[in-house]
């Protein structure tokens, strides 16, 4: 018996490299260069999980699935490192969308493709049941269109080349879809529709994305700062927070007599007093805090670009339940620059970093676990112990940049071994009070 050959179907997903400032350019205002890209990161990779699905599924009886992905920016290399070798790759080339559009499905069947499908990646909404039915569709229909809310089309599918299909649509405008419908009715072609899909293209778009997308891409982040005499550190401490999207600053005083509230206030920043002392005033910029996600910092402490693109994307990681940056001291002393690998290991290893390295936590959680405890000393050693017991603790890929101050004052090994002394001390079970004063002897002491 003679088995009929397999017929081959192909799925093309038009992207675009997620490289900031160069893409979702529309939601720049709303997300920053950074969460713009990572949005546009994320919808890519969950087109092509769901694409992969439908090729694990079957497309129908005997058919095998090409999947394509069409993109702009990057290189050939670049793409498949970040989607993986089990796709094609091919580039969009010159011209409008019209051009690229033919020329992808002028493409797919020249390599022997029976039906093809083309997709963006602008829907999150474009389940793997709306791909079926797209190639389903073709068996009816010559043209298959899903029609976006914005007056666009998030898929076309065709059963052969029609490059007139691409032709004088006014692309980019909410005009696309009818004009495509009127170039149909002009090629005596009666379209199969699909369900209408919202795409993810403005600002005002970002309400639709599905949970936890959306919850991850729009959370806020509270940022609380703790202060005590930072007046010659924290401008450049609140310069590297307030650039992050969606991005709030707390200042939290504990009676400085320096121009630190001043300096705080003429950046617009909120500013809180507190008693002194860093648990309570962390606690009481927390109770202020209106963002979803919490992060700590040290008022001599400055952010890495792009912080709040990485912090939301480390807490959507299964189990991760908090997590800190990397530290790296502000001195091109050897001796410093080691112990930051040292301490940089500690965390990684035994995921326990310190609240020099800007802890940041969700705000659920924080509370679950009572906040800080309001202990004179090692209020943040103890609350990571406690974090631990929830789950894991991730370590972001860029550092923060932490003033070599503390360290230079009494020399590095001094500082290093009183730190490691009031660790070992609270682990055998010394009070905090007692660990507190003798803290302050021994940085007071010549």
């Amino acid at each position: 018996m003679i088995s009929s050959p397999v017929r081959r179907d192909r799925l093309v997903i038009f992207t675009r490299y997620p490289q900031p400032g160069q893409t979702k350019t529309r939601l720049i205002p709303a997300l920053g260069p950074e969460g713009a890209a990572r949005l546009q990161r994320q919808m890519t990779e969950l087109t092509c999980d769901r694409a992969r699905q439908l090729r694990a599924a079957g497309v129908g009886d005997r058919r095998d699935l090409d999947i394509e992905i069409c993109f702009t920016g990057g290189d050939r290399q670049g793409m498949q490192q970040w989607l993986g070798d089990d796709l094609l790759y091919k580039t969009q080339g010159d011209g409008d969308l019209g051009d690229r559009l033919a020329r992808a499905v002028d493409r797919a069947f020249a390599s022997g493709a029976e039906r093809v499908v083309v997709v963006g990646i602008d829907c999150p909404h474009l389940e793997t049941p709306i791909l079926q039915q797209a190639f389903s569709a073709l068996d009816r229909a010559p043209v298959v269109l899903g029609p976006a809310l914005d007056g666009g089309y998030y898929a076309i599918a065709v059963r052969r080349p029609c490059p007139q299909l691409f032709e004088g649509i006014a692309w980019g405008s909410d005009k696309v879809f009818q004009q495509t419908i009127d170039k149909c009715s002009d090629l005596c072609i009666k379209p199969a529709l699909l369900p209408p899909l919202a795409d993810i293209d403005r600002p005002e778009d970002l309400d639709r994305l599905p949970d936890p997308l959306g919850r991850t891409l729009l959370a806020k982040i509270s940022t609380i700062i703790p202060v005590l005499n930072e007046a010659e550190r924290v401008r450049d401490t609140l310069a590297s927070v307030t650039r992050g999207a969606n991005v709030e600053a707390i200042v939290v005083d504990g009676g400085s007599r320096d121009d630190t509230p001043a300096i705080v206030e003429s950046t617009g920043v909120r500013l809180l007093h507190s008693p002194p002392g860093r648990a309570l005033q962390m606690n009481a910029g927390a109770r202020a805090a209106t963002g979803s996600i919490l992060l700590f910092l040290h008022g001599d402490t400055r952010l890495p670009s792009g912080f709040e693109t990485v912090i939301r994307e480390i807490l959507t990681r299964p189990g991760v339940v908090g997590g800190a940056f990397p530290l790296a001291i502000d001195s091109q002393q050897p001796g410093l620059k080691l112990l930051a690998t040292v301490a940089n290991w500690r965390s990684h290893l035994w995921q326990m970093p310190y609240g020099d390295q800007g802890l940041f936590v969700p705000r659920e959680i924080f509370w679950d676990l009572g906040g800080f405890p309001e202990l004179p000393i090692m209020e943040d050693y103890e609350f990571v112990r406690q974090l631990q017991r929830r789950g894991r603790i991730a370590l972001a890929p860029t550092p923060v940049q932490t003033s070599a101050r503390r360290w230079q004052q009494l020399g590095a090994f001094k500082t290093t071994a009183i730190n490691q002394a009031i660790v070992l001390g609270y682990t055998l079970g010394v009070s905090p009070e007692r660990l507190a004063r003798w803290y302050r002897q021994s940085r007071d002491r010549p």
